[in-house]
């Protein structure tokens, strides 16, 4: 393990310690003055908010007085990608980690029930913080968090403390037109062209090709956990699954036709942010990231040697990084 590494996970470590109770002390509670609280509410615990009829399924840890981190997740995995940064930032911090309707544990209501594109699934995701109370955060945008959370932080920019982006994507630049040339001609055709639309599904939505995903570019494949994959392609075959998400793939189009809106809400509200990017992201590559350094002042900008899955090799490394960039800033 590198020496950063070390440092991180005995921090980690030395925190978790310090926080256990004694024994007759109760695990949950805490202490109001000085806002400190055991390790039994840093560890991971779930639960499900029903928004509009639909029932979100969420993963949370940490003091709710403290700032709040929204992890925002990508296509096709859920709330599960960012189960080990929940467990080490769990004692800094407020984390929360919603699954989007369709994906993960929430709800899977049929088309007919729920509208599945971009603007529905961000105003869902409001209105599941609004009616937690979660009133202001920072927010972890990866891959589909980057036009879910660009939405939510467009229309609440006074809720917004930070943006931590990995391979989230609000450039025409950080766009792979080699990786994306299936989907950009389902754009410029539109839907019902069966054999493009099949071609589209045995590829990404097998489970070779989510392996692919998750195992692609990373420094090492045998390290990578296959529950990821496993988990994602059992989701993904449950009936009506693949028109919804061939559906998503053409309202795609609607969030680069939003990019320079995102872009101008950077420039304006200028919001920090915490970059953390996987160079070897065969959807998003590098010049992505570059793109926030034009339009925001204050960017901490670091570029990982690793896949689009960046937390499942570099996750301490993350989580050492969120820590520090949040409290130079004072958000803590």
């Amino acid at each position: 393990m590198p020496k950063l590494h070390k440092m991180i996970a005995l921090s980690i470590l030395c925190t978790v310690s310090a926080s256990i109770p004694a024994a007759g002390q109760n695990p949950i509670t805490a202490n109001t003055e000085t806002h400190e609280y055991s390790s039994a509410m840093a560890m991971p615990r779930y639960g499900s908010e029903e928004v509009d009829g639909v029932k979100i399924f969420y993963r949370e840890a940490g003091d709710p007085s403290k700032p709040t981190i929204v992890l925002l997740h990508g296509f096709p995995s859920s709330s599960h990608q960012y189960r080990n940064l929940i467990r080490m930032l769990g004692n800094e911090y407020h984390l929360v980690a919603p699954d989007y309707p369709g994906f993960g544990s929430s709800d899977f209501p049929s088309p007919e029930n729920y509208t599945y594109s971009f603007d529905n699934i961000a105003q869902t995701m409001n209105a599941f913080l609004e009616q937690r109370g979660i009133s202001e955060y920072s927010l972890f945008l990866q891959d589909y968090g980057a036009p879910v959370g660009f939405r939510i932080a467009a229309q609440n920019p006074d809720r917004v403390q930070s943006l931590i982006v990995q391979n989230g994507n609000t450039y025409e630049e950080g766009l792979n037109r080699e990786a994306w040339a299936p989907i950009m001609t389902l754009w410029e055709q539109g839907r019902g062209n069966q054999e493009l639309e099949d071609a589209i599904a045995s590829n990404v939505f097998s489970l070779d090709g989510l392996k692919w995903q998750y195992t692609h570019g990373v420094r090492e494949p045998a390290a990578i956990l296959p529950d990821n994959w496993l988990l994602d392609h059992q989701s993904l075959s449950r009936p009506g699954q693949r028109e919804v998400q061939i559906g998503l793939f053409y309202d795609y189009r609607n969030n680069v036709a939003k990019y320079p809106e995102w872009q101008a809400y950077l420039r304006e509200h200028q919001p920090p942010v915490l970059i953390v990017w996987a160079k070897n992201d065969a959807f998003f590559p590098v010049p992505g990231a570059e793109g926030f350094r034009r339009d925001v002042q204050d960017v901490d900008y670091n570029i990982l040697d690793t896949g689009h899955f960046a937390l499942e090799e570099d996750a301490e490394m993350i989580a050492g990084k969120i820590s520090e960039f949040l409290s130079t800033r004072g958000i803590q």
